[in-house]
């Protein structure tokens, strides 16, 4: 049987370098990427997504839900299905946001129109964008102030003091000790 002899590699590099080879086949471009601006202007004419929840987030659930949560994505409703929100959790605060999901979604609701959303999702995991942690032992409301005779019990008692500096922390110190006495009213 006579067959073709098979080129040696000069003349294989030869014809290969002479023969202009098919392009590499490329996949299409994801369908994303082209529905992106289409999918921008639907939403910012008929409504508001993920980006507005995140914005007014401690307005919708409160400041201190929203110290422990993140909106992470809106699903919108399908096939008759209740659009779902799913919110990240930081630690174990989860339990606290499942018991209070139905006042969530109401809040949610309220805000992004009736029926945006009908399920809760939590994730537990870390926050994008922790809040600052509150300042420790920094009160928010004034105190009472201290009765007349308390306070020129204190002053007389921080006379002796040397500078009005340290006169100034006795009194402060004498006004903290008697507003936390159990037995002061």
């Amino acid at each position: 049987m006579r067959g073709r002899r098979l080129p040696t590699p000069a003349e294989a590099a030869e014809i290969l370098a002479r023969r202009r080879t098919r392009p590499a086949h490329r996949a299409a471009p994801p369908a994303g990427r082209s529905l992106a601006p289409v999918l921008k202007a639907l939403d910012a004419r008929f409504g508001q997504g993920p980006g507005a929840l995140q914005a007014r987030w401690p307005e919708i659930v409160g400041a201190e839900l929203a110290r422990r949560t993140e909106p992470v994505r809106l699903s919108p409703p399908r096939g008759g299905a209740p659009g779902v929100l799913e919110i990240r959790v930081a630690g174990p605060s989860a339990t606290l946001v499942q018991h209070r999901s139905a006042e969530i979604l109401d809040r949610v609701n309220l805000f992004l129109g009736a029926g945006a959303a009908g399920r809760l999702r939590v994730v537990q995991g870390p926050l994008r964008n922790p809040p600052p942690p509150l300042r420790q032992g920094v009160s928010r409301r004034r105190p009472p102030p201290l009765d007349a005779a308390v306070e020129a019990a204190l002053d007389a008692g921080a006379a002796p003091a040397r500078t009005d500096r340290l006169r100034a922390a006795l009194v402060a110190l004498g006004r903290s000790v008697h507003r936390n006495r159990p037995d002061a009213t």
